[in-house]
């Protein structure tokens, strides 16, 4: 430790400063780490799975083993995942009381109206004891495929595809494009990641602190 062989197993690390070296490699120590990841789709939204691929299984060369997703997309959605080992930054991001956006964009089977829009900005009724909170729907293209961008601050079991097959239409793709001041990079695939940068991370924890975002 710090040039000098340490013996004494018991020995006390000051992890921010001191410098460990193993056998010639110089170890790292991080207390929480923080990336940004484009789930493709196919794998599930956990740290384990018997018969699917999850999102884990794709950060190779991280340091910390106790990382996590926060929140979850359908097998099937695509889109930005945050994953961090931060469990109260992760609580606060996923607090109902924050009311966090989430933007998504989807392909619709069946032609979005105006009306639906107008539908979506007053909560709609997908079966629960209350409608959605409002949400803001952006028409980009009418047709017998639909596109659309949506932005929602709930996190409701399905809750996209459920409030569009309130309306009589079916998502048929699916994909995240941020949540809250996190946005998806163009230039990051499916199955790719990287660590947040310091501005990122300081607009996110930002948002933690806040109250309603809404």
């Amino acid at each position: 430790m710090d040039g000098v062989p340490e013996k004494k197993p018991e020995v006390k690390v000051e992890e921010e400063k001191a410098q460990v070296c193993f056998r010639g490699e110089k170890l790292s120590y991080a207390a929480y780490e923080y990336y940004l990841f484009h789930k493709p789709a196919g794998c599930v939204s956990a740290t384990e799975d018997k018969i699917h691929k999850t999102v884990m299984d794709y950060l190779t060369d991280t340091r910390r083993t106790d990382l996590f997703p926060v929140g979850r997309l359908d097998i099937d959605t695509e889109g930005l995942l945050f994953i961090t080992n931060d469990g109260a930054l992760a609580h606060e991001l996923l607090s109902p009381a924050k009311h966090v956006p989430k933007t998504y964009y989807a392909r619709v089977e069946g032609h979005v109206t105006k009306e639906d829009v107008n539908l979506f900005e007053n909560g709609v009724d997908i079966g629960e004891e209350k409608p959605t909170k409002p949400a803001k729907l952006v028409l980009l293209s009418e047709g017998d495929i639909s596109e659309i961008r949506l932005t929602i601050t709930e996190g409701k079991f399905h809750q996209v595809k459920r409030m569009f097959e309130a309306v009589g239409k079916r998502v048929v793709y699916l994909k995240r494009l941020s949540m809250g001041t996190l946005v998806l990079p163009e230039d990051l695939k499916p199955g790719e990641y990287r660590a947040l940068t310091e501005q990122e991370l300081r607009d996110l924890k930002n948002i933690s602190r806040s109250g309603d975002t809404a």
